[in-house]
């Protein structure tokens, strides 16, 4: 096991806040001297995940504990996933049943586990404890906290201000997050910097039932393939862990040379004095940015698809965007001579979500038949072949009989 101080500089590493450093410098020369593991809890919704890249950050947190022979414990928020939504309003989280949640938490495992170990994670679900309380029990649990102190967090402050509803179950979900820090006697929590609030109402409630309080650390939000926002799926600007290899390595060789840092920071296995090596390997031109941007592309699409897919994708990628050919798997559609209507045409072949997005590529000029952009909507095809591209990326080869 490393030293107290070598534990702590490999854990600060991509943190937002650490509450407190000293407290987990105890914790971590406590357990150096006894040889028993922290406990690292991180908690996780119910609903069926569709991980990208910006929610990996959190599990790469809990490998570096993993790394340094901690012991993890992901925890599926069940008990709260099967209340749902009580007032009708957010209708991305009805209730589920209890069959629905174990179906999603083998869904999480089949891609959480690309990244956390299988044999140093425990995967267990709140239900197991809230179940066994009785009234007594959650009336003492929510007698251990004031609305006042829970007004406090922003967006209950704002809607509070501004005369918007807030309901009670809102106010109590942070109290049962953070007893499930006082069910798993938790030695530290993860979760994201937005998170940070919840997490300190579970060092309160360890204080209040005689446990000592945990240390909190938080993660930033991964900025998105723009630079700019946060990585969402609504905003377009992200990469799933679940893409097919090329277009997850294609995304990634798009990010600017700036954000490349900040992705080997936060998602690379890389040492920060690796990184720091090659940063000043690229400063000084000894190094192209891109080549370096290649290398952090190979590791990513490698954790997800093995290193086979991932020099593969790197193989295409160098085929069509450096030397512009076509990649020898695009796939292949035969056609009859005549005109085509090419926004349903783009969506029938998964190559838009829909004809308006695909209206609009072809108006961004972001459609090309064998290297000419279109303009129109309309093509009249001639017996030949043809290599529709769309994007970057996407690629379609035509086959026009006569």
């Amino acid at each position: 096991m490393k030293s107290v101080e070598e534990q702590l500089e490999y854990l600060r590493r991509g943190t937002v806040d650490i509450v407190s450093e000293d407290e987990l410098r105890q914790k971590l020369e406590r357990s150096l001297t006894t040889g028993s593991p922290l406990r690292i809890k991180a908690g996780f919704d119910p609903t069926a995940p569709d991980l990208h890249l910006g929610h990996t950050v959190l599990l790469q947190k809990m490998k570096h504990f993993q790394d340094l022979g901690h012991r993890v414990f992901f925890l599926i928020g069940d008990f709260t996933g099967m209340i749902g939504d009580p007032t009708g309003k957010n209708e991305t989280r009805p209730p589920l049943t209890r069959e629905q949640v174990l179906e999603n938490a083998k869904t999480y495992q089949e891609q959480v586990f690309k990244i956390l170990d299988p044999e140093k994670t425990e995967v267990v679900f709140n239900s197991q404890w809230m179940l066994k309380m009785n009234t007594m029990d959650f009336i003492r649990l929510c007698s251990k906290y004031t609305v006042a102190r829970m007004l406090e967090r922003e967006d209950f402050k704002k809607r509070f201000q501004t005369g918007r509803p807030i309901a009670i179950h809102e106010l109590i979900y942070p109290l049962i997050q953070a007893y499930d820090s006082v069910a798993l006697e938790a030695d530290v929590e993860l979760g994201g910097s937005d998170q940070l609030f919840n997490l300190l109402v579970g060092r309160e409630i360890q204080r209040e039932y005689g446990q000592e309080p945990q240390v909190i650390i938080t993660v930033p939000l991964l900025e998105g393939l723009d630079g700019v926002q946060k990585m969402s799926k609504s905003l377009g600007n992200y990469v799933g862990i679940t893409e097919p290899p090329q277009e997850m390595f294609g995304k990634l060789m798009s990010i600017s040379d700036d954000l490349m840092w900040r992705y080997y920071e936060l998602l690379s296995d890389l040492s920060l004095s690796e990184i720091e090596a090659l940063k000043e390997s690229v400063r000084t031109g000894r190094e192209h940015p891109k080549e370096a941007k290649k290398r952090l592309a190979l590791e990513i699409v490698a954790r997800f698809h093995g290193l086979s897919a991932a020099k593969k994708a790197a193989e295409v990628f160098e085929a069509t965007f450096s030397r512009g050919e076509v990649p020898e798997d695009a796939p292949e559609v035969n056609l009859d001579p005549g005109l085509l209507w090419l926004p349903r045409f783009l969506k029938e072949q998964g190559l838009a979500s829909s004809t308006s997005e695909a209206r609009r590529l072809i108006k961004q000029r972001a459609v090309a038949l064998n290297g000419q952009r279109l303009e129109t909507e309309e093509l009249n095809l001639e017996p030949g072949t043809f290599v529709l591209k769309v994007g970057k990326r996407r690629f379609l080869k035509l086959k026009v009989g006569a």
